[in-house]
């Protein structure tokens, strides 16, 4: 039988990595809507929208509380940035994937996250520790800048979305 306290370990990064896992479909999903839809405005706009419906209907299965909304509005300005940054993730994911491919789109994004992780980290902004750079650090950085050469392979756009390697 699994130990609770390997359950414990082990759920969060599944989770975490089940996020990962289901980033690409996402991405490519948003582009898709947004051709379907004549932009790709209106494939984010309609995944956000298919988000806020899934997140209000949990909201309301799993009976969660209203929130003390003083208590944010106390709270610095940050903490009212991640939707926006949430709708610029999805923007872009709808309008680059066509351009760079999922692939190319999401190494992107991974290589933005971990340099934008180590600067967060490195000066302890918006509430993280401090853990200053060093150069392991540098060096993971600039292995992960190596990886997107390597994944984008060129920097060339992608064929038409939907045509198979065959018929090309």
């Amino acid at each position: 039988m699994i130990s609770k306290s390997i359950l414990l370990t082990a759920l969060p990064i599944l989770m975490a990595l089940l996020a990962g896992l289901v980033l690409p479909y996402q991405a490519a999903s948003n582009a898709a809507v947004g051709r379907a839809l004549g932009h790709w405005l209106w494939g984010a706009f309609t995944s956000l929208t298919v988000s806020s419906l899934v997140v209000i209907a949990a909201l309301l299965i799993l009976r969660v509380p209203m929130p003390d909304l003083s208590k944010a509005a106390q709270g610095p300005w940050w903490l009212w940035i991640g939707g926006v940054l949430g709708a610029l993730y999805v923007a872009g994911a709808a309008a680059l994937t066509p351009k760079l491919g999922t692939a190319g789109f999401l190494v992107l994004v991974v290589a933005g996250q971990i340099l934008t992780s180590v600067i967060v980290d490195h000066f302890g902004l918006v509430g993280a520790a401090s853990k200053p750079v060093n150069l392991a650090r540098v060096a993971g950085v600039l292995l992960i800048l190596g990886g997107v050469l390597l994944v984008q392979g060129g920097w060339t756009t992608s064929p038409e979305p939907g045509r198979a390697m065959i018929e090309r």
